[in-house]
C-alpha cells in the first residue's frame, strides 16, 4: 500500500463530505495540487462558490499546493472583487457599457481596476473553518490559518495568523529549521518515499527526516 489513491473524489468512502479537491474543481484557472483536501459541513461542491469574483476576462489564477487541509466555509476573494479607490466614485462605471465604457479610456479591465495577481496557496498548508484569503495573497509552505481569520497580507512559510487582519502569532519552528524543511520539500515526494518515512514525517525529528533523503 502507498497510500490513498490522489486520483478518487472521497479518500474516505463513508465521507462523502470531504473530497481530493483536485478531483472536484472544474475550473482551469483553479489549479489544486495531490492530497490536498476540503472538507466541507454541507456540500463540498460549494468550494468553487466560495471562490468569489473570479471572472474568466480577468485572468488570475488560485494555485494551492499537494497536501493542505482546507476546512469548511473558506473563502478565496479574487481580484474581480476589487474597485478603483483614486476617483470620487469606487462604482465600475465602465463595465455596464451603453456609453460609460469610455471611461476605460483605452485600458483593459485589468489595467482599468486593481490586480494583486494570482493567489497563491503553498504545500502542507492548513486553513481553517470559514477563513477568507484576500487577492493575490502568498501563503507560505506549512502556514496555519486560523478558523475565521482574514488574510489580507502574505505569510510566511510555517507561520501561524489569526484575527481579522491576520497577524502573525507565532512560528512553528525557528528559522533555521524552516529553511530545511523549505529544501526538504518532503511535499514533492513519491508516493513510496512518503509512505516508507510516514513516521518521521508524523515526528518532529527533523535531522532524522533529512537523513531519509
Amino acid at each position: 500500500m502507498l497510500g490513498p489513491d490522489p486520483t478518487v473524489l472521497h479518500p474516505l468512502p463513508h465521507h462523502r463530505k470531504l473530497v481530493f479537491l483536485k478531483n472536484l474543481v472544474t475550473r482551469p484557472t483553479i489549479l489544486v495540487g495531490d492530497y490536498t483536501y476540503y472538507d466541507d459541513l454541507d456540500d463540498p461542491a460549494n468550494f468553487e462558490r466560495n471562490v468569489l469574483y473570479h471572472f474568466d476576462f480577468i485572468g488570475d489564477r488560485l494555485i494551492i499546493g499537494n497536501f493542505c487541509a482546507l476546512a469548511s466555509g473558506v473563502k478565496f476573494i479574487m481580484n474581480g472583487g476589487n474597485h478603483e479607490t483614486t476617483p470620487v466614485s469606487t462604482y465600475p462605471f465602465a463595465i455596464f457599457g451603453g456609453g460609460w465604457e469610455a471611461a476605460m479610456q483605452g485600458q483593459s479591465v485589468t489595467e482599468k481596476y486593481p490586480s494583486k495577481g494570482d493567489t497563491v496557496v503553498g504545500n502542507d498548508v492548513w486553513i481553517g473553518h470559514e477563513a477568507t484569503i484576500m487577492p493575490g495573497v502568498h501563503i507560505g509552505n506549512g502556514a496555519v490559518v486560523a478558523t475565521k481569520a482574514v488574510v489580507t497580507r502574505n505569510v510566511p512559510a510555517y507561520a501561524i495568523v489569526a484575527g481579522n487582519p491576520a497577524r502573525l502569532v507565532r512560528f512553528r519552528f525557528d528559522e533555521d529549521t524552516i529553511a530545511r524543511l523549505e529544501k526538504l520539500a518532503w511535499w514533492h515526494w513519491s508516493a513510496e518515499k512518503i509512505t516508507h518515512h510516514l513516521g518521521l514525517l508524523m515526528a518532529a525529528d527533523v535531522a532524522a527526516l533529512e537523513q531519509a533523503e
